[in-house]
């Protein structure tokens, strides 16, 4: 995913900042110190924002999904179990 993203040295980012983000693309700019990306530089319109509600209507919900699926009782004791102090 990385690789094919425009990639830059931190320091010829901050030498040409300004330029870069006149021309900032929709895939945005990594930005890499000593060859590992450190940053990711995006749009203000692009990125997870348009996945908000993105699968509204397509999926279907089976049960209770505020449940483990398991009984337990929170006031239960257990033969091993240390009060607390």
């Amino acid at each position: 995913m990385l690789k094919s993203m425009q990639q830059i040295n931190a320091s010829k980012f901050k030498e040409q900042c300004l330029s870069l983000l006149d021309d900032l693309g929709a895939e945005g700019i990594v930005i890499t110190k000593r060859g590992k990306p450190v940053a990711k530089v995006i749009p203000i319109g692009s990125g997870c924002a348009a996945l908000i509600g993105s699968m509204k209507g397509r999926l279907n919900i089976k049960g209770d999904i505020m449940s483990t699926g398991m009984r337990w009782n929170a006031e239960s004791t257990r033969a091993n179990a240390r009060p607390r102090a």
